[in-house]
């Protein structure tokens, strides 16, 4: 499969931005001057297979204080701005489902999808008053397809709440960053392609953590 155009916008001039040939890794990486997405090339995709085995060795329990307090970073900033009563959707759920289980303490109700593990897409044919992709949108072949489906899914006024790590513009940072080594995250994004987003939805935008950004849909 060859690269012709960017994964998120659209534009047909990205180039390659990094590669790695090294013994145990190897994968080639474009970037799009117009959104500054970073992903890796097609060819380099895992199968659906070969993401299920990682996925499979996740150890997410609902019981982990630890894996609870990970989750944090979205949860807190997030459900403060919630009215009482608010319908979630938890995106990309995955083999543990905690985050929506946060949230329902707080008395606010929860669908999961997860094309994994919670397979129902007909919660998409429903509307929220927020959506949560907790370390989900790296593992995203197709971002625009799913940012947009989201996005549909969001009443105005709506919250879109993501976790993941942001990349940095610098190929030295990409070179030795350890996220990319997950063979299932092929999509970054720098804090400017979230702000590209927010300017195409015309929507508010703020970063409460460090790896958390949470978009606000216009009334």
């Amino acid at each position: 499969m060859s690269v012709s155009s960017c994964t998120l916008c659209g534009n047909a001039n990205v180039h390659l931005f990094y590669q790695d040939q090294s013994d145990h890794y190897a994968s080639d990486y474009y970037q799009c001057p117009n959104c500054r997405l970073i992903f890796a090339s097609p060819k380099d995709r895992p199968s659906t297979e070969e993401e299920f085995e990682r996925y499979e060795t996740h150890e997410n329990d609902p019981n982990d204080e630890g894996y609870r307090n990970f989750l944090g970073q979205l949860f807190e900033p997030l459900n403060k701005k919630l009215e009482p009563g608010s319908k979630g959707l938890d995106f990309g759920s995955g083999p543990g489902p905690t985050l929506n289980l946060m949230f329902e303490e707080q008395g606010h109700d929860m669908n999961i999808y997860d094309p994994f593990y919670a397979d129902d897409e007909t919660f998409f044919d429903e509307k929220y008053d927020f959506i949560t992709a907790t370390e989900v949108v790296e593992h995203l072949f197709h971002p625009r397809k799913e940012f947009d489906r989201l996005w549909d899914c969001l009443k105005p006024g709506g919250y879109l709440g993501i976790m993941t790590k942001i990349a940095e513009d610098d190929k030295t940072f990409f070179a030795n960053w350890h996220y990319r080594l997950d063979e299932t995250h092929v999509t970054f994004y720098t804090k400017q392609t979230f702000e590209w987003l927010a300017n195409k939805w015309n929507a508010s935008i703020n970063f409460p953590a460090k790896r958390v950004v949470i978009f606000k849909k216009s009334e």
